[in-house]
């Protein structure tokens, strides 16, 4: 059945296997060689800072200003931005890791791997089921086509950034 807020679980479902690809490298970090490990790892990252942060970005800017005014107050998102910082502190210290990765590091590189896929699968499934039904049952098609150009126009802007770096 498609709802209004279609697109984004649209979204999320083709951001899902890159998500259970971040497990997936932190479960076989301890079977694989370093030069192995270090191309997942070189992979993971350029997944999450080209396109998750840019996701977030947008979901900041677009979608979380929607979602609380439909909840009826300002503070409504605040734990999903603040999931937004915690992935992205995550990502730093995953960028760190990955510019000089050895196997002294591993232990953290998996810590990190294994924190941002539980961070980021808990995300997506409050979102699915917190906000998007709160969406669908209150925006207007006109309202949910406006936040999706807007979320659009924030994750270019945001891509644009990161390239630009």
């Amino acid at each position: 059945m498609n709802t209004l807020t279609q697109p984004l679980r649209d979204e999320h479902k083709e951001l899902i296997p890159h998500i259970e690809r971040i497990r997936a490298v932190a479960d076989k970090i301890s079977d694989n060689p370093l030069d192995e490990i270090q191309v997942d790892v070189k992979e993971v990252y350029e997944f999450l800072a080209y396109h998750l942060i840019p996701h977030a970005q947008a979901e900041d800017a677009a979608l979380y200003p929607v979602v609380a005014r439909a909840l009826g107050g300002p503070n409504a998102t605040r734990t999903m931005i603040r999931d937004h910082v915690e992935v992205g502190r995550y990502i730093e210290e995953l960028a760190v890791l990955e510019a000089d990765l050895s196997v002294e590091k591993l232990k953290s590189l998996q810590r990190v791997l294994y924190g941002l896929y539980a961070i980021v699968k808990l995300h997506f499934a409050k979102e699915e089921e917190v906000y998007l039904p709160v969406l669908d049952e209150s925006l207007s098609v006109e309202a949910a086509a406006q936040m999706f150009e807007s979320m659009e126009a924030a994750a270019h802007q945001a891509k644009q950034a990161v390239r630009e770096v």
